[in-house]
C-alpha cells in the first residue's frame, strides 16, 4: 500500500504572502521521514468553504490516505478549520485530537485552548494540527505512530489488531 498524504496550511497571512509558512513544510518533512509520500500541499485562507473544498478534493478526487491541516484551530473569530472539517467528515476520530491536546497540555496549560478535530471521509483520515510550527510538531509527533495503522484499518489492508 502506498501511504499518501496532503498538508494544508490554513492561514490568512500565509495565503496573502505576508507570513512565511513554516508549519506546513515542517509537517511535510516529519511525514516524509516516516515514509509518507506528500502528493499535495496548499495554503488556504481562513475561509470555511475553501477549506471544505480542499478537504473534499484531497479525499474524493485525489484519494489521499491522510490529510493534515495546520492552522485555524484556535479561538480567533477567523479560526474555522474544525468547523470546516466537521462539515466534510463522515465519522469523527476523537482519540487523535484528544491525544494531541493531552500532549500539548504536558508542554503548556494553553494546550487546552486548541480545537483540533480528526475524522474520516471515505478512505481518508483528516487530522487538524495547530498553526504554530512548534505545536504542530508536538501534536503530530504524539499521534504519528498510530496514523499508519489507522489508515490501514480504514483502507482494509489490516485488521483492527494488526491481523491481515
Amino acid at each position: 500500500m502506498e501511504y499518501t498524504a496532503a498538508v494544508l496550511t490554513i492561514s490568512d497571512k500565509g495565503y496573502a504572502g505576508t507570513r512565511v509558512d513554516t508549519s506546513g513544510p515542517a509537517l511535510c518533512a516529519i511525514l516524509e521521514d516516516e515514509g509518507w509520500q506528500i502528493v499535495h500541499t496548499e495554503i488556504l485562507p481562513d475561509e470555511p468553504q475553501m477549506i471544505e473544498r480542499a478537504l473534499v478534493d484531497c479525499a474524493d478526487a485525489r484519494g489521499v490516505c491522510l490529510v493534515v491541516t495546520t492552522g485555524g484551530t484556535g479561538f480567533s473569530q477567523r479560526d474555522r478549520t474544525p468547523e470546516a472539517t466537521r462539515a466534510v467528515i463522515e465519522r469523527e476520530a476523537p482519540g487523535i485530537a484528544e491525544a494531541m491536546r493531552a500532549a500539548s497540555m504536558r508542554v503548556t496549560p494553553m494546550g487546552c485552548l486548541s480545537r483540533e478535530v480528526s475524522g474520516l471521509r471515505g478512505g481518508t483520515l483528516i487530522v487538524n494540527c495547530p498553526g504554530s510550527e512548534k505545536a504542530a510538531r508536538e501534536c503530530i509527533g504524539a499521534v504519528l505512530p498510530a496514523l499508519r495503522h489507522g489508515v490501514e484499518i480504514l483502507r482494509g489492508t489490516t485488521g483492527e489488531c494488526g491481523r491481515h
